[in-house]
């Protein structure tokens, strides 16, 4: 029954999580566009009143919502997380209690104990988690990931352009970076020292994992990808 409960609630959260996933990207994109200000840019002019050409009011609350988003989706991450050791521990505790039994189709007569698939990839908040399980256990197959940066600006024609990237999309792992300290000199040392090669990047879009290839290279503008990673 605690398996049960925890594993409605974990997909309540992901669903809930999705949501906000689609509510940042929104904002990210208005304050992106060509001529808007950024998630960072500055709000004066040259002579430090108010930009004239932009409704400062109505970026100063977008930029306090995407914040306030930020932190209810890391809070939501961290839950889901915390829900998905319990049901692991859960598994493992059903595993070691079960009776074995034996095996008609074993000539030796021995006893052998039937078992799930659990396969665990990273359980740290900051890493991704992949946690599947038969469906004769507890049917669990939920993949938790959280980026740690996001694309808030990209030029036409560039790189990333060309490769698949998008303005908005959630970087969850560029390369060998995933996550840590320094990660814009990571990143950039990364694109440098990929140059002319396939990096494989993986990305969060609309609350999808999508996997991409993108290759550093030259080319008329500015950099070897020719957009722009914040830090999230």
């Amino acid at each position: 029954m605690v398996a049960t409960n925890v594993k409605a609630e974990t997909s309540s959260l992901m669903e809930k999580r999705s949501w906000l996933e689609a509510e940042m990207n929104t904002i990210i994109a208005r304050l992106s566009q060509p001529g808007a200000p950024g998630l960072s840019g500055n709000l004066l002019d040259s002579e430090g009143f108010p930009r004239s050409d932009i409704d400062v009011p109505i970026v100063r609350a977008e930029r306090r919502r995407l914040a306030e988003l930020r932190n209810d989706y890391t809070d939501i991450t961290e839950k889901i997380n915390q829900n998905i050791q319990i049901l692991h521990s859960a598994r493992l505790g059903n595993n070691n209690r079960s009776s074995p039994f034996k095996n008609s189709d074993n000539d030796d007569g021995s006893d052998i104990q039937t078992s799930s698939t659990v396969e665990t990839v990273a359980s740290t908040p900051s890493q991704n988690v992949l946690l599947s399980l038969s469906p004769n256990s507890m049917d669990v197959d939920v993949l938790v990931s959280r980026p740690f940066a996001v694309v808030d600006e990209i030029a036409d024609a560039s790189p990333a352009v060309e490769d698949g990237l998008q303005l908005g999309d959630q970087i969850l792992k560029f390369g060998n970076v995933e996550a840590g300290d320094n990660l814009i000199q990571r990143l950039a040392s990364e694109a440098q020292s990929s140059m002319g090669q396939t990096v494989p990047v993986v990305i969060m879009r609309q609350g999808t994992v999508i996997n991409l290839t993108i290759t550093p290279r030259t080319w008329q503008g500015r950099g070897l990808l020719g957009c722009h990673f914040r830090i999230l």
